[in-house]
């Protein structure tokens, strides 16, 4: 699946990035990126809710809550995660590396880590790279951090916008990896989103977890959480804008939305660019009673094998996507009244195929790599969206090569 490729990237004032080729695991491609942001910008994170959560997961959670961070360190190829108290130091020592580079305190630095679980992080590779990383930082290298930090993605995951604030231009600039091991309970795989406009620490807090929730947390892959999952939001201020804190007025109205654009637009490229992936696949649940009904009618058909491999196969068989409603845990849940349509075509009424259905009608719209299936509950008035992709020969290849 194709997607356009990135051109010039606005300037977000107080951030600089520098990408390098350390040789953590992959040889001649960037794996090492740092992220610097300027003094007093306020950084928020959400993270994996998986029981074994990497080693830098657990290090961020504690250094967010010191504050007043300065630095991101990624790392691609290692994810530093079941390794015991000796992952956990060796992350610390990461942000030693950075600190004593930056002369910064290491609870300014979070450190993260994505690539193959179970094996130690060696510390060399940071060791040799980490003066010319910090020599090579610079405002306009989102391009190459984006791409250093993938692993089996084959693409880079960028979204910018812009936004004017009672006269101030304000830019938003993110990055984010993911193809597989992606599910929605958190986030994605990491994320990293920037923005030159000073919001309170409260509302980015708030809104880091809102726009997780209704991006990140509406796309999978294949059903699995990483351990290593973040989210990162930093605020650097330094756009000249004014604080905004109150969540009601019209520049946090704005602002809000342009950064949930970027979520939203990482979170799509995500499932895109899913392991093996030649489908992407919108289920849009309407008319239900409530938010939790509609994800778990969304999920259980964006989640079922059956369904996604029929998907792969351009095969439109809808009874599997009538299995998959009915799977869904929904109290006094009344078939007869839920309609399906494939894009805009009517698939399901009555409790049973639409009079006015026809295969061929179903073929063409399976045999498009972006399509929509939309459900309507007819039990009130909510809606939500979910996104997904269809299950491949190469996603078990992939999966099964993932080490060699």
């Amino acid at each position: 699946m194709t997607e356009k490729a990135f051109h010039q990237i606005p300037v977000v004032l107080g951030c600089r990035l520098s990408s390098t080729e350390a040789g953590i695991r992959y040889v001649d491609r960037s794996d090492l990126t740092l992220i610097e942001l300027s003094e007093g910008s306020v950084v928020v994170g959400a993270f994996t809710q998986n029981a074994f959560c990497a080693a830098p997961v657990q290090i961020c959670k504690s250094h967010l809550a010191a504050g007043n961070i300065r630095y991101l360190l990624i790392n691609s190829g290692n994810a530093n995660a079941g390794t015991g108290q000796a992952g956990f130091d060796a992350a610390m020592k990461t942000c030693e590396l950075v600190a004593e580079q930056t002369s910064v305190n290491l609870v300014q630095v979070l450190p993260f880590s994505t690539g193959v679980i179970g094996e130690l992080l060696p510390l060399e590779p940071f060791e040799s790279s980490m003066a010319a990383l910090v020599e090579g930082l610079s405002e306009t290298s989102w391009n190459e951090a984006a791409a250093a930090i993938m692993t089996t993605d084959t693409r880079p995951k960028l979204a910018k916008r812009s936004v004017q604030l009672e006269g101030v231009d304000i830019n938003v600039t993110g990055i984010a990896k993911g193809a597989g091991m992606f599910h929605p309970n958190m986030a994605t795989m990491l994320a990293y989103i920037v923005t030159d406009a000073a919001i309170t620490l409260e509302l980015a807090k708030e809104w880091n977890s809102e726009l997780c929730e209704k991006t990140f947390n509406r796309a999978t892959v294949d059903g699995d959480t990483s351990t290593n999952d973040s989210c990162v939001l930093a605020c650097t201020g330094k756009s000249g804008s004014a604080v905004i804190s109150d969540p009601r007025s019209p520049a946090a109205h704005l602002l809000k939305r342009c950064l949930f654009e970027v979520y939203r637009e990482l979170a799509q490229s995500i499932v895109k660019d899913g392991e093996g992936a030649t489908k992407f696949v919108t289920i849009e649940v309407v008319g239900g009673g409530s938010t939790e009904e509609c994800k778990e009618v969304a999920f259980s058909v964006a989640h079922s094998p059956l369904v996604k491999t029929a998907f792969f196969a351009s095969d439109p068989n809808w009874g599997r996507i009538l299995m998959a409603i009915g799977n869904a845990k929904i109290p006094n849940f009344n078939i007869d009244v839920v309609e399906v349509f494939l894009d805009d075509v009517p698939l399901v009424a009555d409790g049973g195929v639409h009079p006015d259905y026809s295969e061929s009608q179903g073929q063409a719209v399976f045999d498009q790599a972006e399509f929509k299936i939309r459900i309507n509950l007819n039990r009130g008035e909510v809606e939500e969206e979910f996104w997904t992709t269809d299950l491949s020969h190469d996603y078990v290849r992939i999966n099964a090569e993932y080490r060699t």
